[in-house]
């Protein structure tokens, strides 16, 4: 019984512990001087999520490392930007993630939440990886142009699932996630 107990304690432990995102890289657009930038900092750091953030003038981003085992919400990030009078240029998000295959115009459940990959390509993903969030909250009107129209697929407009999630047992509320590798 000890061994059984034991096991699944194990078990559980690998699961959990197969994808956590654990920092990301934001670019915020509209930034005119230094105030700018520190209200967004500041923004940024009352998500619940964020651990630390680090600004980086020179190459105009801000770090944010994440608390760990926390659920981190993207679009709270967005949000956050966005209340203090500004838009996300860039948003990418680096996980942990093992043993993950990629392919074009597929969804995969990565620390809790669904991504919809349009690029991948049998792509073998494995240990700390970089992703481009590519959503309308997240880029720009002409690269969310540029990357939707990549897919044909009826979610990557709405960000919410679709006719063509219902295959891989998607619900039509769930938030999906659109990125490039």
């Amino acid at each position: 019984m000890k061994n059984i107990f034991f096991l699944i304690v194990i078990l559980s432990l690998g699961l959990s512990s197969q994808a956590q995102f654990t920092k990301a890289s934001l670019q915020a657009s509209g930034l005119t001087c230094s105030m700018c930038s520190k209200a967004v900092k500041n923004a940024i750091e009352t998500v619940p999520s964020v651990d630390k953030v680090m600004v980086d003038i020179k190459n105009q981003q801000y770090n944010i490392s994440f608390k760990p085992s926390a659920a981190i919400n993207f679009d709270d990030l967005s949000k956050a930007v966005e209340d203090a009078g500004f838009s996300v240029a860039n948003l990418k998000v680096t996980a942990k993630v093992s043993d993950i295959k990629v392919e074009k115009d597929e969804h995969y459940l990565i620390d809790n939440k669904y991504f919809h990959f349009l690029n991948g390509y049998g792509k073998q993903l494995n240990g700390e990886t970089t992703f481009t969030l590519v959503d309308k909250s997240f880029v720009s009107a002409k690269e969310f142009k540029k990357f939707s129209s990549s897919s044909k697929m009826k979610c990557v407009q709405t960000g919410k699932a679709a006719e063509c999630c219902q295959k891989d047992n998607i619900t039509e509320q769930t938030r999906i996630f659109h990125v490039i590798i």
